[in-house]
């Protein structure tokens, strides 16, 4: 496993993230059996991740204060949150529930630290506070119709915060990033498409919260916004081509993914029929864009086998 955890790092959860998620969305569109291949890998993924960050605090503790303290770190919330919803969807519930506890753990440790270390024309990965926070409302809003309203007004009140912290997170991005960004930039969109699908959760309880039309014109509003970025964020794209593997690609398939999971679960929490279409062919290009770039990690991942074998003298 070495070579593999020398170029997964555990900032890297945006891979655990874009599995997970892509997960979901062959849920919504009833591809079960690709679904469930798709979870076991990202739990296999969040265990390697779970054993690396563990193994750094145990070993290295200032690298890990280092490392707690930036925009990435937060991608542990948000991975474990993705796997949470996916195992409510399951009807495991109380493993949804435990999940969400780790996730607002971390989530309470975390990004108080992050927020005080955040600057000026910060790449992408700035959105991740909004993120971290938003997936904790999909969590709640997924637990809530079987679990009570205490999730869902949980989830109201992290949906508010987790919109002010987009905001605050924009006014830090680094447009440039656009046009520059070596993939984290998408999380700018992807950021909105997460709050549409926090909307969406929180609008299914909308008998119990008396908000259920608001959220759903909200989610509305919010997807159109991400959709709006997914163009932008395509054109940058086509105006400068980075088609090398850089671990921050994964933070490129879990915007497009959650995209294609909010257009499909907007227009079911709606009623609206037109974002399903779109979905569904999101849908198809996130699942494209996760092949491509688990393709770039293997490759890294036997470049990095090869050279540890030729140093320590090994026949490759």
């Amino acid at each position: 496993m070495a070579p593999w955890w020398a170029v997964l790092p555990p900032v890297a959860g945006a891979a655990v993230m874009a599995t997970g998620v892509l997960s979901i969305g062959l849920y919504l569109v009833g591809l079960e059996v690709v679904s469930l291949v798709a979870f076991g890998l990202a739990w296999a993924l969040w265990l390697v991740l779970a054993g690396d960050v563990t193994a750094l605090f145990l070993s290295d503790r200032r690298g890990w204060e280092a490392q707690a303290d930036t925009p990435p770190a937060l991608t542990a919330v948000a991975a474990t949150c993705v796997l949470g919803v996916r195992c409510a969807l399951l009807g495991w519930g109380p493993a949804g529930i435990v999940l969400l506890g780790i996730a607002a753990v971390a989530w309470v440790a975390l990004l108080p630290v992050v927020l005080r270390h955040l600057g000026r024309r910060m790449p992408g990965g700035v959105f991740l506070i909004c993120v971290a926070t938003e997936a904790l409302v999909v969590v709640a809003g997924t637990l809530a119709p079987r679990y009570g309203r205490g999730f869902a007004w949980a989830g109201l009140v992290l949906f508010a915060l987790g919109l002010v912290l987009y905001g605050d997170a924009l006014a830090r991005f680094d447009f440039r990033q656009v046009v520059t960004g070596a993939g984290d930039q998408w999380v700018a969109g992807g950021a909105l498409s997460l709050s549409a699908l926090a909307g969406a959760k929180l609008a299914e309880s909308g008998d119990v919260l008396g908000t259920g039309g608001v959220l759903r014109t909200v989610s509305l509003v919010l997807l159109g916004l991400s959709l709006v970025w997914y163009g932008v964020l395509l054109a940058g794209e086509a105006a400068r081509p980075r088609l090398g593997y850089d671990v921050r690609r994964w933070a490129t398939v879990f915007p497009m993914g959650m995209t294609a999971v909010a257009c499909l679960a907007v227009a079911t929490a709606t009623e609206a029929g037109w974002p399903g279409p779109p979905g569904r062919v999101l849908l198809g290009i996130a699942a494209a864009a996760w092949l491509l770039t688990a393709y770039g990690l293997a490759r890294r991942a036997a470049g990095a086998r090869t050279s540890a074998q030729t140093s320590s003298g090994r026949p490759v």
